[in-house]
């Protein structure tokens, strides 16, 4: 079975080449440092590395504290982070500034895998969430390197086509693979694909565990009196495809109901940032891109479309119906400028993103009907009424309106959002619990001894 999947592997990789060079057509970045994807580019200058890996712009963010904690425990010892997007790995680059490499994961060919087994030399893999992929984790198991999924999880909706893999993937999760799942559901759903019962652990979610920025409410503040003084402002963050209509109709309700509030439009890939502004223009609609002030915090707004006065307002920062954010990495400041946050990816079935931005900041969140994502923590929010469902733009507008015309109601959602936020902590000490023996050399995994391993407790995940 795996060598059929290798042989579709090397079929399909002129393929996924060819998309990722027409990419780089419109956003050069998905040509930076492209050798890196076959195993190529740069290692750290000493072997024996911790290599965490987080696929994109969400998976990093929740990396951080993650990384950041072993780099103080572990100084000494090289860490290497690895993504697969551009936009993650440019927030990488921005995160771990010193003492981390950060650089591509190789594509899933044995001698791409190998090149970057050479070059990396890792004494523990860690990949954050899920990713299978047979032929880095048959590296693994050849080379002996245990591998860590963290925080991992598993959909109900991929569990079918794991299934009927099941050959594959039995093999792919046997090779010494530690599971930290996310929840008990998680954690079922892997060992009914195969993967080892007495290596499969609950250890929560680590998204719960992020330390905010220290001047994240005085951003989200400078960001509100810049674009919204004595204005209402709600956030459509991380948008898809079909969701920005969906928003702009739901503003054009807000608005038609009298409200006098600033859409902050957040799409979600850099690629569609044109796209959308066409879209607004097309629309007739009065906008700001947050592009346009290139990153200085004291020069004026930026107006697109001629910005038009409103009652008791002036033009520019009080006048726009949408700011545009075409820039990267400042959306949870956004969320801190809100009054509402709806978090996209949901009204069209991507999966949903991250509720738990908006919650931290005290900000009532709205999300969609598709959250398979992270489906147990968007139940969990939803089930203790911190986040509300909303089913297109309608109901997208009328709560809008409902909870911006009730600020009590506001504060109570946010107040149990952090209620919540808080008593699901712990994540990342039992994590850590986990990973310690693992990256000290001390579990006997690594030679085999399943029945000599170490027992770690671990305290339940609070829900």
């Amino acid at each position: 079975m795996r060598l059929l999947y290798v042989l579709v592997a090397y079929l399909l990789a002129p393929i996924v080449c060819g998309v990722m060079l027409w990419r780089g057509l419109r956003d050069r970045s998905h040509w930076e440092n492209f050798r890196e994807r076959f195993g190529y580019g740069p290692g750290p200058a000493v072997g024996g590395s911790i290599w965490v890996h987080a696929v994109s712009v969400g998976e990093v963010q929740a990396a951080a504290t993650l990384v950041h904690t072993l780099r103080a425990r572990y100084p000494a010892v090289p860490l290497v982070v690895t993504t697969v997007t551009p936009t993650g790995a440019q927030r990488a680059r921005e995160l771990f500034r010193e003492g981390v490499l950060v650089r591509y994961v190789p594509y899933d060919l044995p001698g791409s895998v190998r090149r970057f087994f050479d070059r990396v030399r890792p004494r523990v893999a860690i990949i954050l969430e899920t990713e299978l992929w047979p032929t880095l984790y048959h590296e693994c198991g050849r080379r002996r390197v245990p591998l860590v999924l963290a925080s991992a999880r598993i959909s109900p909706r991929s569990v079918a086509r794991y299934r009927r893999l099941a050959g594959l993937f039995r093999e792919t999760l046997s090779h010494g693979i530690v599971i930290a799942a996310q929840s008990e559901g998680d954690a079922a759903r892997f060992r009914s694909i195969g993967a080892n019962p007495a290596r499969t652990h609950v250890t929560g979610n680590i998204k719960f565990d992020f330390a905010l920025p220290a001047d994240i409410a005085a951003r989200g503040a400078a960001l509100r009196e810049r674009y919204a003084a004595g204005r209402a402002v709600w956030v459509a963050g991380s948008t898809h495809e079909g969701e920005e209509d969906a928003a702009l109709d739901a503003q054009a309700m807000v608005r038609a109901a009298g409200i006098d509030a600033l859409l902050v439009l957040v799409p979600r890939h850099p690629n569609r940032f044109a796209g959308v502004a066409d879209r607004l223009q097309q629309r007739g609609i009065a906008f700001m891109r947050r592009s346009a002030e290139q990153g200085s915090p004291d020069g004026p707004p930026a107006a697109a479309n001629g910005l038009r006065r409103t009652q008791g307002g002036a033009p520019g920062a009080a006048g726009g119906e949408v700011l545009l954010v075409d820039t990267l990495g400042e959306l949870l400041a956004f969320y801190a400028a809100a009054d509402v946050a709806f978090v996209a990816g949901s009204l069209v079935p991507i999966g949903g993103h991250n509720l738990l931005e908006p919650l931290s900041v005290g900000v009532p969140a709205l999300t969609g009907p598709y959250v398979f994502n992270a489906e147990d923590i968007a139940r969990l929010l939803i089930d203790r009424q911190v986040v509300i469902s909303v089913r297109d733009a309608r109901e997208l507008a009328a709560t809008v309106v409902a909870l911006l015309e009730d600020l009590p109601r506001r504060r109570q959602l946010a107040a149990n959002g952090l209620a919540v936020l808080e008593a699901n902590r712990g994540a990342l000490a039992r994590l850590l619990l986990l990973l310690g023996p693992v990256i000290e050399g001390i579990d006997p995994i690594v030679a085999g001894r399943e029945d000599e391993r170490p027992t770690v407790p671990f305290p339940p995940a609070s829900r």
